[in-house]
């Protein structure tokens, strides 16, 4: 058994209570134990809250519901508000956890109660962080400096599996409500950068989770064309956006 005490798992849903399930069933055959589980729920179909509802009876959550769909930022919010832990283990309810969780997670935990100036440690991504420092046991510190090459070391945040201090609003604020996702976790990016936000990252960070959308519960988030397309005109010209937007946006 994993037995995190000073840890809430908060786990942010929209209309894939199957894929909720799936994700409580797996941190409970991985031996995890949190202080509590918060699952913060953002004006799901009554059949998915209902489910829900009916999955506390074995899980033991703490659930926070709202009557209407009021985006990403309210719904991290919300759910955060509720936390009353010292840390705070955020995760979307289409991740699995691996095998191999428990035991990096500890290590992590570990890092946090020992340097007290760590924001957050990060355990998933889409890309590796360009800018890193080992210090030890698969994880390395992120560095972000103005001079670094590319503009992939504005993206110091994401809101992909992580582990955080429950005091993450008062450094940084909280989460702008009423935007579109993209917006929501741009601004938060931007937050934790200008504010030296200290963070480690798990350099083998597609091996502690994996992200699964079912056909039956695809993904609730719709990204228009300039952010999928392959087109090599269009990536260049989205490349080359994101360089002057984010240096413009980090500088102003």
């Amino acid at each position: 058994m994993f037995n995190f005490p000073d840890v809430t798992l908060l786990i942010t849903h929209y209309n894939r209570s199957t894929s909720l399930e799936r994700l409580l069933e797996a941190f409970s055959a991985l031996g995890c134990n949190f202080g509590d589980i918060v699952v913060s729920d953002d004006g799901s179909k009554p059949e998915h809250v209902s489910y829900i509802k009916s999955l506390n009876q074995k899980f033991r959550f703490t659930l926070v519901t709202t009557p209407v769909n009021k985006g990403l930022g309210n719904n991290i919010n919300k759910g955060q508000d509720a936390v009353k832990t010292d840390y705070t283990l955020y995760v979307q309810e289409d991740f699995v956890p691996e095998k191999i969780f428990p035991v990096h997670f500890q290590r992590a935990l570990s890092f946090m109660n020992e340097r007290q100036e760590l924001d957050m440690v990060r355990f998933y991504a889409y890309f590796k962080y360009p800018h890193l420092k080992p210090v030890g046991d698969g994880f390395s510190e992120m560095e972000f400096k103005l001079t670094n090459p590319g503009y992939k070391k504005f993206y110091f945040y994401s809101d992909h599996p992580h582990l955080r201090r429950t005091t993450f609003f008062q450094k940084f604020g909280r989460y702008r409500e009423g935007i579109k996702v993209e917006a929501t976790e741009y601004e938060m990016m931007m937050s934790v950068i200008k504010k030296k936000g200290k963070s480690l990252f798990f350099e083998e960070f597609t091996s502690l989770f994996e992200q699964k959308n079912s056909e039956d519960e695809p993904s609730t988030v719709r990204r228009n064309i300039w952010r999928e397309s392959n087109n090599p005109i269009l990536t260049g010209l989205r490349h080359l956006y994101r360089h002057l937007k984010f240096n413009y946006n980090y500088l102003r």
